[in-house]
């Protein structure tokens, strides 16, 4: 049987994944994927200190034009990133902080809730022992 297919009354090809629990936000997803990889943090510290053409982020980064493009465009994609052709020259500069701001919240929500469930633990270990 095939990724997707089942025997118990689906139809064949039918897919039977469904997204994880708090995979809500396609912009979150993209987001975390983006700031996953070092070199697109890197990308990021370096715009944030002003504006820079494509080529001159490449060469800091040690990647080919081809290479820095695509890592561009996944930041770009996340909203973190806007390019603008600029004469002959792709100039890159910071997006807008919405993207941040959504993960920033999320993750302080998500650090509360930890928080919360390791007081409560505490307090558990202290009443036990």
């Amino acid at each position: 049987m095939a990724w997707g297919e089942t025997d118990r009354g689906q139809a064949k090809g039918e897919q039977l994944y469904s997204a994880p629990i708090g995979a809500l936000s396609p912009t979150l997803d993209a987001t975390f994927f983006a700031l996953s990889d070092p070199t697109r943090r890197g990308i990021l510290e370096r715009l944030g200190g002003g504006p820079a053409t494509l080529s001159q982020l490449a060469g800091p980064a040690g990647l080919t034009l081809n290479g820095i493009k695509k890592h561009v465009g996944i930041l770009e994609l996340a909203g973190l990133v806007e390019t603008e052709k600029v004469g002959r020259a792709r100039e890159c500069r910071l997006g807008p902080a919405t993207t941040l701001g959504e993960a920033g919240e999320w993750i302080e929500a998500h650090r509360r809730a930890w928080e919360g469930r390791l007081d409560r633990f505490e307090r558990f270990v202290e009443r036990a022992g």
